[in-house]
């Protein structure tokens, strides 16, 4: 890599960083494409967010990708969202323009290539269940809706929560049934056992914790698991499922789909389809 005074600087916000695969396949990506920039990770507390959205802007940055647990609180913080991004009410993607920060979110279409790429997945008339709603349920739920499931459950530990990404997504999305749940309740258990998907899009696994309210002798043998975390090995959930016999996978191929969403948001360049997933080389 041979930086210069002309060089685009990249990166990530997120808290923790030091796991992120992102600088990997995206610097891979501009070597590749002969484009001048190097990706970076900047590891952002909650407390220190405002003050590094208004660095972006003084350092020039050229754009960023956000992750845990920013994704949401950086809405205000920016100067204009994109329409997907506001009905999702989350961002993952900031494009720098003369200092006009924009929020994208390509989580939603990043999910859905990989799933289905990975999982041989169809969505119509499907009953999903989402663990977990922060930011990355909502870009899934969305994502999701818009591919014609039946029904979508989302269970969390604050049933407070699903409800209002719920009430966000129901007028732009009438046909879905939706439902919260909390894990302590029986409902939760009959989503479980109902669930041709599901997803965790938690952070629990992220340090190698095992996901203890999921219930793996009550999914069906047909269901899918989707586990947005991605680990150097198995995460806790994958290493489970496959011992259970279910087919899953982890967040990789999100990974590396919503990735190439973002360097064509930044840069122009279209990426062949699953470009991104040949750099992360794991074991």
């Amino acid at each position: 890599m041979s930086l210069s005074g002309r060089s685009h600087i990249y990166g990530l916000l997120g808290d923790p960083v030091a796991h992120s695969l992102s600088p990997l396949m995206q610097n891979h990506a501009f070597q590749a494409r002969d484009i001048d920039a190097v990706y970076l990770p900047f590891h952002v507390r909650p407390d220190q967010l405002s003050a590094a959205v208004m660095g972006l802007r003084a350092l020039n940055i050229a754009g960023v990708n956000v992750t845990i647990p920013h994704k949401e609180t950086i809405l205000p913080l920016l100067d204009e969202i994109d329409p997907l991004a506001r009905i999702i009410g989350a961002v993952n993607t900031v494009v720098n323009n003369s200092g006009i920060l924009t929020g994208y979110n390509t989580d939603a279409s990043g999910f859905m290539r990989a799933v289905r790429q990975e999982l041989d997945f169809r969505a119509e008339s499907c009953d999903i269940l989402l663990l977990g709603a922060g930011g990355a349920c909502r870009a899934v739920a969305v994502g999701l809706a818009s591919s014609g499931v039946r029904s979508i459950v989302i269970a969390n530990r604050h049933l407070g929560r699903g409800n209002d990404i719920i009430n966000d997504l129901m007028p732009h999305f009438p046909a879905v049934q939706f439902t919260a749940v909390d894990y302590a309740k029986n409902s939760y258990l009959g989503a479980v056992s109902r669930a041709d998907l599901i997803v965790n899009t938690t952070s629990v696994g992220l340090h190698g914790e095992e996901i203890s309210f999921l219930p793996l002798e009550h999914i069906k043998g047909s269901a899918l698991i989707y586990d947005m975390i991605y680990s150097l090995s198995e995460t806790p959930l994958i290493k489970n499922a496959r011992s259970s016999r279910l087919l899953c996978t982890d967040g990789l191929g999100m990974l590396a789909a919503q990735g190439e969403d973002a360097f064509f948001l930044w840069t122009g360049v279209r990426l062949p389809a699953g470009f991104m997933r040949q750099f992360l080389k794991l074991g």
